[in-house]
């Protein structure tokens, strides 16, 4: 925790109804907690009224565990036991999601139901996910990285959207204009958004996404290790030696260390038989790299010696972004968010 010298940790309970501490779930499994409340809040919803349900499921994500019987179906296909207990987590996850539909089903809510299923990230590798044949993988810029799967179900879809692939560019921002004025049909006007309605571009077919380019990430301190800052670090203009990923069109620019190796960032699943490319390593000195990300996803060809005007083009805009950050802040350790001094779990503390 910042602020604190090394080793310094709280162990509470981390679940909440609410604002009441939840303590009669040991034992539980959450992907049953979660999808058993989920199921509650529906068969108790009030039909004259519109609903919004957010569900994080903790799966998948470590610490990789899941009750045995969801691994059981992977023994003999599944030699790998970390793979096998992530795809046990998956399958626990897709039944849980199968009981929620069928509620909606049973409650009479969806046939005005609009169902947005999405990753907020790709999978690390070491603990069980795999993001092949995408290069890298959680915490860098590669796609492997911060290309993330996702579907929207619904019977407000049309049939010749139905069961299509859409590879409009769509960003985690856009999520709330377009359920807030896309779905719902609410007024935005006025509100200063980063994100676009792109409702049309995923429910009409052949329709354009509105968004054309994504700021993937600039970091100027990607790699360091800071305690503790109470006035903020004011930040620097950028440069191409900082931690950085722009999208634009079909062009995407990643500057500084990318995270997850710099070389052979490709990693097929264990016991796959595949042999990952082998692509020489870039110099520590040479930190930018830039690739036509539609006609190749999976970033083996790095353009940035053939194009550089894209480069310049692309580095101007980081450089616009960056002159509108803010100085980034490290608040001290608060001893007063000791669990022990409230109710004995994690929570809100003044």
């Amino acid at each position: 925790m910042a602020g604190f010298s090394p080793g310094k940790q709280w162990n509470a309970l981390d679940l909440r109804d609410g604002e009441k501490k939840a303590t009669n779930y040991s034992g539980k499994y959450s992907t049953h907690v979660f999808t058993e409340r989920v199921q509650q809040v529906i068969e108790q919803h009030d039909l004259s009224k519109p609903m919004f349900l957010y569900l994080a499921f903790q799966a998948v994500h470590s610490p990789l565990q899941v009750p045995k019987r969801y691994m059981d179906p992977y023994n003999k296909t599944i030699k790998h036991k970390t793979r096998k207990t992530f795809a046990g987590m998956v399958s626990c996850m897709d039944e849980g999601i199968g009981n929620i539909t069928q509620t909606l089903h049973d409650t009479g809510m969806w046939n005005n139901t609009v169902i947005v299923f999405s990753t907020d990230n790709g999978g690390p590798i070491n603990v069980g996910a795999n993001n092949w044949p995408l290069r890298g993988e959680k915490h860098s810029v590669w796609e492997g990285g911060v290309r993330g799967v996702g579907f929207v179900s619904g019977p407000v879809l049309s049939d010749d959207v139905r069961g299509t692939v859409n590879k409009e560019m769509i960003h985690v921002s856009d999520w709330f204009p377009t359920l807030v004025t896309g779905v719902a049909g609410m007024d935005l006007t006025g509100t200063k958004l980063d994100g676009f309605n792109v409702w049309d571009a995923i429910a009409r077919k052949d329709t354009l996404s509105p968004r054309k380019e994504i700021l993937h990430d600039i970091d100027p301190f990607y790699g360091r290790t800071i305690f503790t800052n109470e006035s903020g670090i004011p930040c620097t203009d950028y440069n191409t030696s900082m931690h950085a990923a722009i999208r634009y069109g079909d062009w995407k620019l990643i500057t500084g260390d990318p995270g997850f190796d710099r070389g052979c960032g490709w990693k097929p699943a264990p016991d796959s038989g595949i042999n990952p490319p082998s692509i020489p390593v870039k110099p520590l000195n040479d930190t930018i790299w830039l690739f036509n990300i539609t006609a190749d996803p999976n970033e083996y060809n790095d353009l940035s010696k053939k194009h550089p005007e894209v480069v310049e083009e692309l580095v101007s805009k980081l450089k616009a972004y960056q002159k509108t950050a803010v100085p980034v802040v490290w608040p001290a350790g608060d001893l007063k968010a000791n669990p022990k001094l409230g109710d004995g779990a994690w929570g809100p503390w003044a």
